[in-house]
């Protein structure tokens, strides 16, 4: 099944303590072109979370937001410096034995005294964090391909609506196309039988002329190949793999057909079917910019 470039997905999970939002969104782009957006101190998850997105998505312009609330985690620690204290414990004993003073030292005020305690962040588990983000990252992108799924089914009904109206038209074409040499035929026989009277009239000559007229106007081929195409895309469409820059190259071959077929009609009915045609045609290639 198609999927549409653009679209929206979001997760949360938790790792190493940490409440972890990723959402992600993309617009139609002709490449893939990644942007992640999240705290600085976990920058070295962005690997991760790109490598996350290359597995769903081949193209696109994908914005991914990181998310992390580090509130709940349990993250700070108390040091004690452990040379230093003795060294203040050692020369308060000093100044006590030394002047006859009362050493009323408590744990309290010893860890009063400057630097003796320092708060310091745990060191972060960068692996187990990366891990933890690009699972986040994997449920979002999971949500995010539904939804993109889900316009994909859209674009693939209207496409498919489309071609069997392109086919109703070159059904068209295909019988309104035998009927104009008929008629240059029957306009040549007049305007012989005007300028040279009935016994003059050369059959064989109008049917050569009819004959080379014919092969000048024929869309035979080009309906065949349209015939074709349709069937092509309807297959593409049918698949699982992307096919958003297959099917672009495709429809120019549409078109291609349509120019032709319009710029060899000689007959009004069949220019207004063409007009119609290429309009179909032009509804398609629009649809298809965002087809993944």
């Amino acid at each position: 099944m198609i999927k549409s470039m653009t679209g929206y997905g979001s997760a949360k999970g938790a790792a190493e303590d940490l409440e972890i939002t990723v959402e992600v969104k993309s617009v139609n782009n002709r490449y893939l072109d990644t942007s992640v957006r999240m705290p600085r101190s976990f920058l070295f998850a962005e690997d991760a979370v790109k490598s996350a997105v290359q597995r769903h998505i081949s193209r696109g312009k994908v914005d991914v937001f990181v998310s992390v609330d580090a509130s709940a985690a349990d993250n700070m620690t108390v040091k004690i410096n452990e040379p230093l204290l003795r060294g203040y414990l050692e020369a308060i004993r000093h100044i006590s034995d030394s002047y006859d003073l009362e050493n009323d030292l408590t744990a309290v005020s010893v860890s009063r005294f400057p630097d003796i305690l320092t708060v310091e962040k745990k060191d972060l588990d960068a692996d187990s964090i990366s891990a933890g983000i690009a699972a986040v990252a994997e449920k979002a992108l999971d949500d995010f391909d539904a939804m993109r799924l889900r316009e994909g089914e859209k674009l693939c009904s209207d496409v498919l609506s489309r071609l069997e109206t392109i086919e109703a038209l070159v059904s068209t074409v295909e019988r309104e196309a035998p009927k104009t040499v008929e008629e240059y035929r029957n306009r040549l026989r007049e305007k012989m039988a005007e300028l040279l009277g009935a016994a003059g009239i050369d059959e064989n000559r109008i049917l050569s002329e009819a004959a080379v007229f014919a092969d000048h106007i024929a869309v035979d081929e080009e309906t065949v190949r349209l015939r074709s195409h349709i069937s092509q895309l309807r297959t593409m469409l049918s698949g699982r793999s992307p096919i958003g820059r297959k099917i672009d190259f495709l429809i120019q071959e549409f078109n291609r057909e349509a120019n032709t077929i319009g710029s060899k009609c000689q007959n009004s009915d069949i220019a207004h079917v063409v007009v119609d045609l290429k309009s179909e045609i032009e509804k398609i290639r629009e649809q298809i910019q965002n087809i993944e």
